[in-house]
């Protein structure tokens, strides 16, 4: 990939645009209304089964292309997250006490009829909870093994952050083939965008993961248009490498409602290029930097190319 120069003033439509107004969403932003056979198919199955889908709790911009597919990240332990991140459109406030027993079942269903041959499987922050359902998600994990032997399973997990470290142990042992937690920005704007998080802490939550099971694949993500600039960016990636993380995934993040964190400015996918060809200069086995990834898009082609990757550096 070619040298990509990037000029260094961050914000050049501020200069055009009052203070409160929002940059005009560029074409390259853009995605098509969702529709299909194959949409409507996966809306279906998900209601059939009475499952959450992170897909239209956040208002995913690729959420009609990956249904078409009938790809759906499945969101458990309810719809309802007890932290209040201004980035994120999923409710927030006190869920209905306890777990649904059934829902992993339910789940480990949806994907035999789905037949996917990988899953992402994510859900809200529970700090009501004891475990912060660590023990669900691994009950999930158990429930899609046994109903679907030869699908590869992704977790999205929240922090954990009020809970005994040694609820970690519990989702690592029922062995994901991806352990997925999101740093989601730069550790200084975490006051405004992540404000019930701490960075260091969901930081160490990715180390401890490699610790507890080298051979597991890592992965986290960040959020770009916050209003981070490039050095905190690049120490994010150094700050990863060095707790192990070997897949990296940068977005650009749209405002969901106005009520939301406001978008800073909308990043050129030149830029994220250049991201991209950074991060696998510091050593991430894998990494996907455009405006519209995020972190299930492309999941399964993504973790077949992990794969290769590790194959290609370690035999």
């Amino acid at each position: 990939m070619r040298d990509l120069k990037i000029p260094e003033q961050r914000h050049p439509e501020k200069a055009h645009r009052p203070d409160n107004a929002q940059p005009r969403k560029p074409d390259w932003i853009r995605v098509k209304a969702p529709t299909g056979k194959g949409y409507f198919e996966t809306h279906k199955i998900m209601r059939e089964h009475k499952l959450v889908t992170v897909c239209e709790e956040a208002g995913c911009p690729n959420a009609g292309e990956c249904w078409s597919q009938g790809h759906a990240t499945m969101m458990i332990m309810g719809d309802v997250c007890t932290r209040a991140c201004s980035f994120c459109n999923i409710a927030t406030g006190k869920p209905p006490e306890g777990l649904d027993a059934f829902e992993p079942g339910r789940v480990a269903d949806a994907v035999a009829k789905l037949g996917l041959n990988h899953v992402v499987v994510t859900s809200v922050d529970r700090d009501d909870i004891k475990d912060g359902g660590a023990e669900h998600f691994a009950q999930t994990i158990r429930a899609i093994r046994h109903r679907s032997p030869g699908t590869t399973i992704e977790i999205l997990t929240p922090d954990f952050l009020h809970c005994d470290p040694a609820v970690l142990e519990v989702v690592v042992e029922a062995t994901p083939d991806v352990f997925n937690h999101n740093l989601e920005t730069v550790p200084g704007l975490y006051p405004e965008v992540r404000p019930g998080a701490r960075y260091f802490h969901s930081l160490r939550l990715l180390q401890r993961v490699k610790e507890l099971d080298p051979t597991m694949f890592t992965k986290s993500g960040i959020m770009l248009g916050l209003g981070e600039d490039r050095q905190a960016v690049h120490q994010v990636m150094d700050d990863m490498r060095a707790a192990g993380v070997d897949f990296l995934t940068i977005g650009q993040y749209l405002q969901p409602t106005p009520k939301h964190h406001a978008v800073d400015r909308f990043v050129h996918p030149d830029e994220f290029a250049a991201y991209e060809k950074a991060a696998y200069g510091k050593g991430f086995l894998m990494v996907s930097a455009t405006p519209l990834t995020r972190s299930s898009y492309h999941a399964g082609d993504d973790f077949a190319k992990l794969q290769a990757a590790r194959r290609a550096k370690f035999g």
